[in-house]
């Protein structure tokens, strides 16, 4: 490509057309954070056996790449997602935002839509820090929970009666249940404080509707669809997102510091065949999350049946489903003392009627809610909870294994169609990849192949092959660390044949 514009733009235009964005549909963007911690505060690194290790930043993930159009949208050049820029002057009900759809137009597009929870919790990025309870009056000391360099952004307006962490952004993804006392509930991403939550879709008990910040998308539909894959060895593969999960979860409570002490101890044990297994970070957790089910719709948790899932009794004596840890501190303007979970059972809370009385236990937010716990500490210090609507406080949450998915697994559960006399070269996987891809093949007999890699000026970068292989399906792995990210060909030649493929390399 000439210059780095035309490349980008190249790569999005493949992406948004299907024509290369086919193993992974939903590409999961890291969180951000890069600081490690302890129960409190900001530690330096901890090395493999120390307390702590394994945690959010000790990974990196896919970085987010942003491109401003200039037309008052931004596209996300990884997950094929076109977003709206700016924030509407007025915050609107969840209904009013559903209808605006037909009329809004931006950028020449009047295909838009409100996005779905995975669509939105897509933009969370886990550097900022929640100002719950801060008595500060300097909004430039706050960092929300999105990239603000690249979308406008606006806290609550204290001066029109808001609180500061007053910026729910509106889904399009209804709970399944009800909350509170039977409301109607439509789960958003609070962007100033880090959460999701389960907000009044409808009327309020006050009498009115409860208004929201909207930000429209387009694109990648497909965004958020798992696939996933019994591999019949306990572990799920999902090839939406290129992981592995570990298809049983702990099946005990941990705190935080246990939590991370655990997945490495069943490294050590190379649990299911693996060492390399991690606690999830928030967004990778998001990702299993089922938001077609809930404890009282459908009698289970809020995940696939695919996964297996340990039951408990919830403070109220009902059968429920755990919180589960993330690796992700959940940042406040003061300290590092909580961790983010996702709770896969009810979000349970305790509501205190507004003139007095005795307390009562509610779902409060909905199966599928993004809360925080405290790192350490004793359940029982929080008889009522915690916040606005009582946080049931848990501490000892549970655990589920995740990992990269290995090639292998996957394409060697798919069942090839290949003709018997002709040789087949499959598209890579994952694609886009970083840094590291498969290239499958098939060979109907025994034949020299040569197998190369090429960047779009038609230059040879790489050799892969060049030998004999025996019938068969073959793998072949191609490492990008070293080049450039953009669009890359993949040529296989046997004889007089040749077959060619496209593969994006995203860093």
């Amino acid at each position: 490509m000439k210059n780095n514009s035309q490349r980008i733009l190249l790569i999005l235009a493949l992406v948004l057309t299907g024509k290369i964005y086919s193993s992974e549909n939903y590409m999961i963007i890291d969180t951000g954070q890069e600081t490690f911690y302890n129960n409190s505060d900001p530690i330096s690194k901890p090395l493999s056996e120390e307390p702590f290790y394994g945690q959010d930043a000790q990974f990196d993930g896919i970085q987010p790449s942003y491109q401003d159009n200039a037309n008052g949208t931004v596209t996300d050049l990884k997950t094929g997602l076109m977003w709206q820029k700016g924030y509407l002057t007025n915050k609107m009900s969840f209904d009013d935002a559903i209808a605006k759809v037909d009329t809004f137009s931006l950028g020449g597009y009047d295909d838009w839509r409100v996005p779905t929870i995975k669509e939105l919790y897509s933009l969370i990025m886990f550097n900022g820090k929640d100002p719950s309870g801060w008595n500060g009056s300097d909004v430039n000391m706050l960092i929300p929970f999105i990239d603000s360099e690249v979308f406008d952004f606006r806290y609550g307006i204290i001066e029109d009666g808001e609180r500061i962490i007053d910026a729910q952004y509106i889904s399009s993804t209804k709970y399944v249940s009800t909350t509170m006392n039977g409301d109607e509930t439509v789960f958003g991403v609070n962007f100033a404080d880090g959460r999701i939550k389960g907000y009044p879709a409808g009327l309020t008990h006050e009498g009115n509707y409860k208004t929201y910040e909207v930000k429209y998308v387009r694109g990648n539909s497909e965004y958020g669809k798992n696939s996933f894959k019994n591999n019949y060895d306990s572990t799920i593969s999902d090839y939406s997102t290129g992981l592995m999960w570990a298809q049983n979860d702990c099946g005990h409570g941990l705190n935080w510091q246990d939590a991370l002490a655990w997945v490495q101890q069943k490294n050590r044990e190379n649990y299911l065949g693996y060492n390399d297994w991690r606690i999830p970070n928030i967004k990778e957790l998001h990702s299993i999350l089922d938001y077609t089910r809930s404890p009282e719709t459908t009698n289970s948790a809020a995940i696939d049946p695919v996964f297996n899932i340990t039951s408990i009794m919830n403070a109220g004596g009902e059968i429920d489903y755990p919180y589960y840890w993330s690796g992700t501190t959940h940042k406040n303007m003061q300290k590092a003392d909580n961790a983010a979970y996702f709770s896969f059972g009810r979000a349970l809370g305790w509501m205190q009627p507004p003139n007095g009385g005795a307390y009562n236990l509610l779902d409060v937010h909905g199966a599928g809610a993004q809360r925080s716990d405290p790192k350490e500490g004793d359940p029982a210090n929080f008889p009522y909870g915690r916040g606005p609507q009582g946080d049931v406080i848990r501490i000892y949450n549970f655990v589920r294994l995740v990992r990269d998915a290995e090639i292998e697994t996957s394409l060697n559960n798919i069942q090839l169609k290949h003709h018997l006399n002709k040789f087949q070269l499959l598209q890579n996987y994952p694609n886009p990849f970083n840094p590291k891809t498969k290239i499958a093949f098939f060979l109907p007999e025994s034949d020299f192949i040569t197998l190369k890699v090429f960047n779009l000026l038609g230059q040879e970068i790489s050799t892969l092959a060049n030998q004999y292989f025996s019938a068969g399906n073959h793998f072949v792995t191609f490492n990008g660390k070293s080049f450039v990210d953009g669009i890359y060909l993949y040529k296989m030649i046997i004889g007089g044949n040749v077959e060619t493929r496209k593969m994006v390399l995203l860093k």
